[in-house]
């Protein structure tokens, strides 16, 4: 007779998949291996880490349905982020533009702009002469009234960040919070809408002065007007830092570095001549003066430059005519003297010989 302990197991014979399994010589043996198998399932297993329900975004309706999420495209070392669509049409096939989710969608600030007409638009100048080729046509625009001095002192609140179909950079409209003037400025990258940008072209303001004990301590001074988006002289910007909207004399506009992801570097400060010496992104040198304004920072809109139009409609409307290679059947001939006439080959009725 077997012991209580050996009925579970002689049980478990009983089953389908153990019914055609040889037995063994001894039913004691056989309740025994099956009970130490039984024993080893026993022990607890971790169970496996379930990966959380991925959520499925809702679908798009109407012209959403042909935005896709912003990918991350690489090249030359460079990480940024483009635009591309669904191509719905072939026009938006090759289609790519930058992120700019951040830029304001509706029209400009009108008292700060002037509609651009005439034969500035065909790439004439004031007597009719094309000065500019390969310009004409394109959709209407207005021309946004930059101020490139930044000599109005004070703080001043960015409102928004605009588009200029005048320019390839993004520029700000800034309110004074003393005067409320608003002006137009050329926006650095990384500055947002709710940030506060200033201007010390006309000096150190009295409070900070006052913080600095009544003496100018360079650390403390660039630790508090190195931001992006302040304007300073070149003198108080420290060396090393980079800049964009450069003048080149005391009180004149910035004419360098005003492209979409430009800037320069400050090399070095010559105080005998009372000039700064700045290294541009072409490697050239310049020198300009000491008191020429710099707004510290990139010029923004810095993935300009990877954008692809998708269709050649898209360039008329930026005002852009096509461009032939043509030009040596219709070059007109270089003359030297140009009171000097040079009468043309006649062959007053005669036939030419072939040569």
């Amino acid at each position: 007779m077997l012991p209580p302990w050996s009925i579970p197991c002689l049980l478990l014979l009983r089953r389908p998949g153990l019914a055609a399994a040889p037995l063994l010589s001894s039913p004691i043996s056989t309740a025994l291996r099956l009970a130490s198998t039984r024993t080893r399932t026993r022990t607890p297993s971790t169970p496996e880490p379930t990966a959380p329900a991925e959520t499925t975004a809702p679908a798009a309706v109407g012209w959403q349905s042909q935005l896709i999420t912003p990918i991350e495209r690489v090249g030359k070392g460079k990480s940024f982020r483009m635009r591309t669509y669904k191509p719905r049409t072939p026009g938006l096939r090759h289609l790519k533009r930058p992120v700019e989710d951040h830029i304001w969608k509706y029209g400009p600030y009108l008292p700060l702009t002037f509609p651009k007409k005439g034969m500035a638009k065909g790439g004439r100048n004031n007597s009719g002469r094309i000065t500019v080729r390969h310009r004409g046509g394109g959709a209407r625009r207005r021309i946004r009234t930059v101020d490139f001095h930044r000599l109005e002192p004070g703080p001043q609140k960015v409102d928004r960040i605009e588009k200029d179909p005048g320019r390839s950079g993004h520029i700000a409209l800034v309110t004074n919070e003393a005067s409320g003037k608003k002006t137009y400025i050329l926006a650095a990258d990384g500055v947002r809408a709710g940030d506060i940008v200033q201007s010390y072209m006309a000096g150190v303001p009295p409070e900070l002065m006052a913080a600095m004990g009544g003496k100018i301590d360079p650390g403390m001074l660039a630790a508090k007007t190195c931001w992006k988006g302040n304007c300073l002289p070149l003198h108080m910007v420290p060396i090393g830092s980079i800049v964009h909207a450069v003048g080149s004399k005391a009180g004149g506009p910035a004419v360098f570095c005003r492209s979409a992801g430009t800037y320069a570097s400050i090399v070095a400060k010559d105080e005998k001549t009372k000039t700064v010496v700045l290294k541009l992104q072409s490697g050239e040198v310049r020198r300009v003066s000491r008191w020429a304004p710099a707004t510290i920072g990139v010029v923004s809109n810095p993935t300009w430059q990877h954008r692809q139009l998708g269709k050649a409609g898209r360039s008329r409307w930026l005002n852009i005519r096509p461009t032939t290679k043509s030009g040596y059947k219709t070059r007109r001939p270089k003359k030297i003297n140009t009171y000097v006439v040079t009468p043309r080959p006649r062959n007053h009725g005669k036939r030419r010989t072939k040569h």
